[in-house]
């Protein structure tokens, strides 16, 4: 296991944790808690978390009692993340996407958090990009960063499973944290960015897309009886909620930057744009979305202070 990654670890109580190679296991120093490590990816989950509740407010209004955990742990093994889109157009705005948030990565940041890993895009970038950079790609499921560590077996690569509510992490141990098409599918969205900025160091930056102003459809589901968001997408986004959202959380500086025009998309423009250099592309999109304000995803990048937060 890499060193630098292990002394960044934690337990999900905020323990040290020390690592016996031979058994695989890290171990809780104050509460002797075990964690399993599958194929160099610790677990890092409360054992109960598959059965844990928590109520949600829908972006219908309506009140649901959720397993999120389990649900992604589900998702993970029904969906193959790694697989590309099969539709040209959407290849070419993923590729924008990701883009877009390299750009925005400081060219400083010596240590990445990846949450949400999904197709581990971040590590297959950066690790090749920086070998004295390291990446940890993290995500809820096991499946997902297993598979990762699978397919980018880099030295500065680190996998992880782990809950972000309960980030195993010491405080102040990231210079840039990636959170990509993440935040529409959690319980709490202001709680999810206060855990990401406590592992955050001070001068650093967290960078989280989302889509833009979503129109979220439901169906009634077959098991539940009840309304269902499609792709699990909880919440919706538009720039005054984020603001005000982000206004309650001290000691932050943000940015808000919307982009990926839908009339682009639609009119199958990728044929000729998906050539264009991502300078000559963005230009191009932000002059359609100042004609044709249709955006269809919108990326933060907030930058913490170097004071003290307040959790």
């Amino acid at each position: 296991m890499n060193e630098q990654f292990l002394q960044l670890l934690r337990s999900p109580a905020g323990n040290p944790l020390i690592f016996n190679e031979k058994d695989g296991v890290l171990t809780d120093v104050q509460t002797s808690e075990k964690y399993a490590v599958k194929q160099r990816t610790p677990v890092l989950l409360h054992p109960n978390i598959a059965n844990q509740h928590m109520t949600v407010t829908l972006s219908n209004g309506m009140q649901a009692d959720i397993r999120y955990a389990a649900h992604y742990h589900e998702d993970a093994e029904a969906f193959d993340y790694f697989e590309a889109p099969a539709d040209g157009a959407s290849r070419h705005e993923v590729r924008r996407l990701h883009q877009t948030i390299i750009s925005r990565t400081p060219k400083s940041a010596r240590t990445i958090l990846d949450v949400g890993c999904g197709s581990a895009w971040v590590a297959a970038h950066f690790c090749q990009a920086d070998s004295e950079m390291l990446v940890v790609s993290m995500d809820i499921s096991v499946r997902n960063p297993m598979q990762a560590q699978q397919r980018y077996p880099f030295d500065n690569h680190a996998t992880l499973s782990a809950d972000v509510y309960a980030l195993p992490f010491a405080t102040a141990s990231f210079d840039c944290i990636i959170a990509s098409e993440v935040i529409e599918h959690t319980p709490d969205p202001k709680s999810f960015i206060t855990s990401l900025l406590r592992v955050l160091k001070p001068s650093g930056r967290l960078i989280i897309t989302t889509p833009y102003h979503e129109n979220i459809n439901f169906s009634l589901c077959i098991h539940c009886n009840r309304a269902t968001p499609h792709h699990a997408h909880l919440h919706t986004f538009r720039t005054p909620k984020v603001e005000e959202m982000l206004s309650e959380i001290t000691n932050i500086s943000w940015k808000i930057d919307t982009f990926a025009n839908k009339a682009l998309i639609r009119l199958r423009t990728h044929v000729l744009l998906q050539y264009l250099p991502f300078a000559l592309w963005k230009s191009i999109d932000a002059a359609f979305n100042g004609w044709y304000r249709r955006p269809l995803r919108m990326l933060w990048q907030i930058d913490k202070k170097n004071e003290a937060l307040h959790y």
